[in-house]
């Protein structure tokens, strides 16, 4: 059987590289080369944490808690402070609703994930990673073409369902969005799917106009199960850093966001961002992009991420 377990360890360890020899180094600088805290160590680690994309409220939660910790403690040493830290930034992701790993166990049937993203940040690359993912766990994968709107976007999602082996259902373009929801909901309802995957258009020049169009989408698929969609999932580049995280903002004012697809992680020395989004926007990371190649993208582990970061 394959452990999706192991592999997911895998992928998020190599998808840190960046991040963590960036991160690491600086931070070890700090810890184990300074022989007392002082002031100065806290100001140090402040501006390590920011260097790696933590975001202001992120960094200043975690220092104001290891300061308060190593006053209570009456810790002296730098190196004592690093456990800390791990368990402070393990703290941020948990206190924005992080939850284990699913493994492809879901309630309903067929499980409905909207994705949403704007253009150019990987929401396709991402879609179609997800079903091989899926079917890798001989999940039954559905996947449907909602971004009436893009020229090309259908044909995308087409080669990546050809490519992965699992059926796309699409209308024309220009069509409306929550026709091809409700066929592809059938469908997937018809043929016994585990999950459907459903692409939605990524704009954000009318976030009125997105509302709309995602509950329309979300009224037509509560049809067939009252409880969908499951998952509204925002794809975000972790290489644009915190300008990614304003679209994100953008994007919770116009649809009810569950969760982040964290694309393209491998590419970015600040992955960090994930306590950012954490803190500020108050949502779980659930899947993390972690290379090129089609088998590269992991459930969100917050325990062996913040782990990965530390690792030699």
């Amino acid at each position: 059987m394959f452990n999706f377990l192991k592999r997911d360890k895998e992928k998020t360890k190599e998808g840190l590289t960046k991040t963590r020899e960036s991160f690491k180094t600086k931070l070890q600088n700090l810890i184990w080369l300074d022989n007392e805290i002082t002031p100065e160590f806290w100001v140090d680690l402040e501006d390590t944490l920011i260097q790696a994309d933590l975001g202001g409220e992120a960094t200043m939660q975690i220092v104001d808690e290891l300061r308060a910790r190593a006053d209570a403690e009456r810790l002296v040493n730098p190196k004592k402070i690093q456990a800390l830290l791990k368990e402070e930034l393990v703290k941020v992701l948990n206190d924005a609703g992080q939850t284990a790993p699913t493994r492809g166990v879901w309630q309903a049937k067929p499980h409905v994930i909207l994705m949403v993203g704007v253009n150019g940040a990987g929401k396709t690359t991402s879609i179609g990673k997800l079903a091989k993912y899926f079917r890798d766990q001989n999940k039954r994968v559905l996947l449907a073409a909602g971004d009436t709107f893009r020229a090309a976007a259908i044909e995308q999602l087409q080669v990546w369902g050809e490519r992965v082996k699992v059926n796309v259902i699409a209308h024309q373009q220009g069509a409306d969005p929550g026709a091809v929801a409700f066929d592809a909901y059938q469908s997937a309802a018809a043929n016994n799917a585990d999950v459907l995957i459903i692409d939605t258009a990524g704009r954000l020049q009318s976030k009125t106009n997105l509302m709309k169009e995602l509950e329309k989408i979300a009224r037509v698929l509560q049809k067939g199960d009252s409880t969908a969609p499951h998952e509204t999932l925002l794809v975000l580049d972790a290489v644009t850093g915190q300008n990614g995280l304003n679209q994100a903002r953008e994007f919770q004012k116009a649809a009810p966001l569950t969760g982040i697809v964290l694309a393209k992680l491998d590419g970015t020395a600040k992955g960090g961002i994930v306590f950012a989004i954490a803190k500020e926007l108050k949502l779980p990371i659930k899947y993390i992009g972690t290379g090129e190649g089609i088998d590269d993208i992991a459930e969100f582990d917050a325990q062996e991420f913040v782990n990965d970061l530390f690792e030699d």
